[in-house]
């Protein structure tokens, strides 16, 4: 053989040796070609699986339960509530003839009673209104023959009484501060000429 022909043989074997690795590592690799240069693979679905024999049916809607007859007919008759009850006004004016008598004096020669004026309050639990008093105590004198009537407790008697105003004066000095209620009416001259007790007794 010439040396030609040996290096032609020599070339061949190179070139099958060379075709067979790469026969060998392309089988290595699966076949698997790799993705072209700047191409993005698509994201993994994000939505489960629907599980076996379908989806799941969703959960039935509540019914609001109708009210019954006898509910309906006890919100028909339900009781309204009372009415108020009337208030006491107690910004009454003062009355302008009543007066609560607390004591007697004889000063300046003159026969004079001292007393508190006021009006009717609101009635307590006993259906009785107290006689409210307002301002200071004053003093109005009295005429010497004054029409005056008394009953309890200053005279024995339910009635109304006539007394003096000695009389009186005697009992309002033995018996101080009780706060009598009189109905009176002056003179001209701003003296009392009648007094009249009230059925009224304060509280102790």
């Amino acid at each position: 053989m010439g040396r030609r022909s040996r290096g032609s043989a020599l070339a061949a074997l190179a070139l099958g040796g060379a075709l067979t690795l790469a026969a060998c590592n392309g089988d290595t690799d699966g076949g698997a070609a790799d993705p072209a240069p700047g191409a993005t693979q698509a994201p993994p679905s994000a939505t489960s699986p629907a599980p076996p024999g379908g989806p799941l049916p969703s959960a039935p809607a509540k019914a609001t339960p109708k009210p019954t007859a006898s509910a309906t007919a006890t919100a028909a008759v339900k009781p309204k509530p009372p009415a108020p009850a009337p208030t006491c006004d107690h910004k009454m004016p003062i009355s302008p003839d009543e007066i609560a008598v607390y004591r007697y004096t004889p000063e300046g020669g003159a026969h004079s009673l001292i007393v508190k004026h006021g009006n009717w309050g609101c009635p307590g639990p006993g259906g009785a209104a107290p006689f409210v008093t307002v301002g200071e105590e004053t003093f109005i004198s009295v005429n010497e023959d004054a029409k005056i009537s008394a009953l309890t407790p200053i005279v024995a008697s339910t009635v109304s009484k006539p007394i003096t105003i000695n009389e009186l004066g005697e009992w309002l000095i033995a018996h101080p501060d009780k706060g009598l209620v009189f109905h009176y009416n002056v003179d001209h001259h701003g003296w009392i000429e009648t007094l009249g007790q009230e059925e009224y007794t304060p509280a102790p």
